[in-house]
């Protein structure tokens, strides 16, 4: 808007009054003729008009508009990305929890059926009050996890919230993504990296700052314009007239200023310096990105790795646990035995 703006004419109100101590006079004297001697006081006021006919730097500083506008934009995306990041944080933190609190709800439905048949038994003398208690006191630790666990939800679920910008109740149920393909994608396309939005914004910032070099270049270009007056003052354009008069005047000028003492220079190397830093920040984050990946793949990889052999001891310690529950009926285990197992 601004620099559209100057492509419209400028008007401008001026007045003055000034009193010289010396006039122009002509060492002459003709017979029978008064030559006038202009006055001491003059005084001035006129309206001036002025527009732009040739500005070599109006395109170049639109381009710098507009790549600082873009460059906004990239600062956005990156923000926005930034939070995405604490956004899957919270989630994969809310849905850890929920997982942990399902097990803790079937190690308790465990314990309490434990805690009824070690009641029932105690009823017909098969067991001895320090084993319902050993029982009790297991299913009370238990019951106090699950409420740490509850209050470490509501607080993730709250934090998701307040990230998502909706309210999550606390009775909803995350359903986590089968992210298996996309982690696979993600290890064999490593250059994808690049499409993140700091990249943009690097580059939104090297443009911007090739458009500044380019606008920098303009303003040591010539600049025409037209101008006019329209004025009323004494003397007016008759400067031998004692009297006020109203005038007016127009036509073109040229406005160039070809030595600016190396401001020109200066601001180049200024933007010369920008541009490698922000070239050393882009390679930097490039290389810090792939360190970061490396742990995660690496972690990814292993997991994939264990995975049957976490079946295996799951499978392992189901049996376990069965046959715990088995020899504590019987009566062939303690209670404090089944309890550690």
């Amino acid at each position: 808007g601004n620099i559209a703006a100057d492509r419209l004419p400028t008007l401008s109100l001026n007045g003055q009054a000034q009193h010289q101590s010396t006039v122009t006079t002509l060492p002459l004297a003709l017979p029978g003729t008064t030559i006038p001697v202009p006055p001491h006081d003059t005084y001035d006021a006129h309206l001036g008009v002025e527009e732009p006919l040739f500005d070599p730097s109006l395109a170049p500083r639109r381009a710098v508009e507009r790549a600082r506008l873009q460059e906004s934009q990239a600062q956005i995306r990156t923000s926005l990305f930034s939070l995405r990041h604490e956004l899957d944080d919270a989630f994969f933190d809310a849905a850890s929890l929920q997982e942990r609190i399902a097990v803790i709800d079937a190690a308790i439905a465990g314990l309490d059926a434990r805690l009824r048949e070690t009641a029932r038994r105690f009823l017909e003398g098969a067991a001895t009050p320090g084993d319902t208690s050993m029982v009790a006191a297991t299913l009370l630790q238990r019951r106090q996890d699950r409420l740490q666990l509850d209050a470490d939800r509501v607080a993730a679920l709250a934090r998701l919230s307040s990230l998502a910008g909706r309210q999550i109740d606390d009775e909803e149920r995350l359903v986590v993504p089968d992210l298996a393909a996309a982690a696979t994608r993600a290890a064999r396309a490593l250059d994808t990296l690049r499409a993140r939005p700091e990249f943009d914004q690097f580059r939104a910032t090297s443009d911007r700052l090739a458009r500044q070099e380019e606008a920098v270049s303009a303003e040591d270009r010539p600049r025409v314009s037209a101008f006019g007056r329209l004025g009323h003052g004494r003397p007016g354009l008759d400067m031998l007239s004692s009297d006020f008069q109203s005038y007016w005047l127009a036509g073109v000028q040229l406005q160039w200023t070809p030595w600016r003492w190396g401001t020109a220079s200066r601001d180049r190397a200024l933007l010369e310096i920008d541009r490698a830093v922000t070239a050393t920040n882009e390679a930097a984050f490039a290389r810090s990105l792939q360190r970061a990946v490396q742990a995660p793949l690496a972690t990814i990889a292993r997991r994939d790795s264990t995975l049957a052999l976490d079946d295996r001891i799951i499978a392992l310690r189901e049996r376990v646990t069965r046959e715990a529950e088995s020899q504590l009926r019987e009566g062939a285990i303690t209670t404090a035995t089944y309890v550690e197992r």
